[in-house]
């Protein structure tokens, strides 16, 4: 059975070896097998086919029936993702337990400092300057939350428009306010979703989750800082999407 590489490469990311990828690529396409076929069709020794085949149960990737011979049987590849998912998780909240209380108390014990950048813009065309350097450098998506305040500044600046309107990632853009007053926005093909909510305190642009412009205020922007601080800019992003989920398509 023919497999692409970057399908091949999943499958090494999840944590299959060469041997366990062609011999579940084999059931996939030859449904129930005994050990001594998948050998041949796979190619894969015959030494080390039930070594392979034992792996591939207990990672949860194929089945077997009792039989005279044993036949095996592969699990459904979404179904086997589902379950290497769930392995993932569980494996993650060990090693955050583990760092938590040992290698935490290490870092606070000792008074470190984190040393993140944080800037405050000053003026309208200091704070476009920085959204367009975001915008050119992220390369997976933005996150734009809009408040009123923010309207003019962002629709009569060609230059972060023409930007935004270039950048190939995923562009999700949430304004406040009127929908009507923001409708023209859905022309620019780089936008994925438009969505519209009746009120926000402040705003901002987070790009690919590891930087965040900000601004602070309700009718006019008090304040408006840059940031690329871990735990801020993920603040930032679980905010928007509290926001997100609660605001309506355009």
């Amino acid at each position: 059975m023919s497999l692409g590489e970057s399908a091949r490469q999943v499958l090494r990311e999840v944590g299959l070896n060469t041997y366990e990828i062609d011999v579940y690529l084999a059931l996939l396409e030859g449904g129930e097998m005994t050990a001594m076929e998948i050998s041949k069709s796979a190619n894969v020794p015959y030494s080390k086919i039930y070594e392979v085949l034992n792996s591939l149960k207990d990672k949860g990737w194929i089945k077997s029936i009792e039989a005279r011979p044993t036949k095996y049987y592969p699990i459904p590849p979404l179904e086997a993702l589902a379950v290497e998912k769930i392995r993932l998780e569980g494996k993650y909240a060990s090693w955050e337990q583990t760092i938590a209380s040992e290698l935490q108390p290490l870092y606070e014990k000792q008074e470190l400092v984190e040393r993140p950048d944080i800037l405050i813009l000053h003026g309208q065309q200091g704070v476009l300057t920085k959204l367009e350097e975001m915008l050119k450098q992220a390369n997976k998506e933005i996150m734009i939350a809009a408040p009123e305040f923010a309207k003019s500044m962002i629709t009569s600046a060609p230059s972060f428009l023409e930007t935004l309107q270039k950048s190939r990632v995923s562009i999700k853009l949430m304004v406040a306010g009127k929908a009507e007053e923001w409708k023209n926005l859905r022309k620019f093909a780089g936008i994925d979703e438009l969505r519209v909510r009746g009120q926000m305190f402040g705003g901002g642009i987070i790009a690919d989750g590891k930087e965040a412009v900000l601004f602070l205020g309700e009718e006019t922007p008090s304040l408006v800082i840059w940031s690329n601080h871990t735990g801020l800019v993920r603040f930032a992003r679980e905010y928007f999407q509290f926001l997100w989920d609660s605001s309506k398509k355009i």
